[in-house]
């Protein structure tokens, strides 16, 4: 660098002056070369020849006063033949608008993704949408006004309440789509209608709705309950320096996967690497190489730190349980790769064996076997909403889960 620019840096740090004399050079010179095919070459050499006047009274160390004579030249000439732009906030809007949408972008592709749990297979760690149909239940109240606002803002639990005003049959519509993002569905009980809007998928299920069942005047024709999943940030920055490691819980894409829906992401916990040597013991316990995994292993403190006496139950950490133990307590086909504990299963190379914590009802490597390692995404990190709990499940937000 020459003594000039040692000069003109010098006097940047220590004077305010001189840094917007530079900012303002350097705005010019970018306006300049957006309008280059608009402007005529003596407005650009005009232009250029103040911006320039101003850096070398900057580099040759004249007085603020003086940089402050040349900064109004400089504005002077550019007001004379620069090209005005129409709707210029507008414009600067538009541009902070698009520059923080490709940060956001950037962000989300290779730091943190955005993910809602969608099923219930990593209960009680991490919880997906679930569903309680109230009708019928007796002294359940649904919450009306600001405490329905705050449970579905803060804890995520939304209602759905229709009473009928009249006797009839009911029929229920499909979902329509009224604007992007906004759906309704209509039901009707006779010839009246009752509009659900946002309604939740499978509304007929969830609901026990049923068409031509017989409603009454002042009946619950639906009073529905949902507890929405859990949605965090996919941390996608850290497995581009390491691999994964036993315990964590894995995010992956399903595509090229047999046996999964395809197109999506699944979440389970990774349990074996590849080469490793795995059967699951009748203790509910998975075995790598012959050796137990204990509840001392990071990330299955809680996993193995069940009770051995009591059965395993669903939404509870109950360890994992092989085809043997499964039928015994089920009708559910469960873990048809690992059907007894002699069966032992080798991770073929460059795949990960992931299960889910909510062994009773996971759909997961016991089932459809191996996630190969290019199919990982990144690992669970920061849960954002919901921000409280509810009912007697505590909150997950932050990193507070296991």
């Amino acid at each position: 660098m020459n003594r000039n620019g040692l000069a003109m840096m010098l006097r940047w740090f220590l004077s305010k002056k001189v840094r917007q004399a530079v900012d303002m050079c350097r705005q010019v010179r970018k306006i300049i070369h957006a309008q280059r095919d608009l402007l005529r070459p003596e407005e650009i050499q005009e232009i250029s020849k103040a911006a320039r006047e101003l850096r070398d009274a900057i580099a040759a160390g004249e007085k603020l006063d003086g940089i402050e004579k040349w900064m109004k030249n400089l504005e002077k000439v550019a007001n004379e033949n620069l090209k005005p732009y129409p709707s210029a906030s507008i414009r600067e809007n538009v541009e902070v608008f698009l520059v923080t949408g490709a940060v956001v972008l950037a962000l989300r592709t290779f730091f943190f993704q955005p993910m809602a749990i969608p099923s219930g297979s990593a209960q009680p760690t991490l919880w997906g949408i679930t569903f309680e149909n109230l009708k019928g239940k007796a002294g359940v109240e649904i919450p009306h006004g600001l405490n329905r606002v705050f449970q579905a803002c803060w804890s995520g639990v939304h209602y759905y309440h229709k009473v009928a005003k009249n006797d009839g049959e009911l029929r229920v519509e499909p979902p329509k789509t009224i604007l992007p993002f906004v759906k309704r569905q209509t039901l009707w009980v006779g010839d009246i209608p009752y509009s659900i809007w946002f309604p939740p998928d499978n509304l007929e299920d969830h609901g026990e709705l049923h068409y031509g069942q017989r409603i009454y005047a002042g009946e619950d024709i639906v009073k529905l309950r949902k507890n929405s999943g859990d949605h965090l940030f996919v941390n996608r920055f850290t497995y581009n320096f390491r691999r994964p490691r036993r315990g964590e819980i894995i995010v992956f894409y399903s595509d090229h996967m047999p046996g999964l829906i395809q197109e999506t992401h699944y979440i389970k916990r990774l349990v074996a690497l590849e080469g490793e040597q795995v059967r699951i013991g009748n203790d509910r316990h998975v075995y790598i190489n012959g050796q137990r995994l204990e509840a001392s292993a990071p990330g299955f403190e809680n996993v193995y730190g069940f009770d051995p006496n009591q059965p395993p139950e669903r939404d509870h950490y109950s360890g994992h349980v092989n085809g043997f133990v499964a039928r015994h307590l089920t009708d559910s086909t469960i873990a048809p790769l690992f059907p007894d504990e002699e069966t032992v299963r080798v991770v073929p190379w460059k795949h990960y064996l992931a299960l889910g914590d909510n062994t009773m009802s996971s759909s997961d490597g016991r089932t459809w076997g191996y996630v190969p390692r290019e199919e990982v995404v990144g690992k669970a990190s920061f849960v954002f909403w919901p921000i409280g709990g509810r009912d007697n499940i505590p909150s997950r937000f932050g990193w507070g889960y296991p």
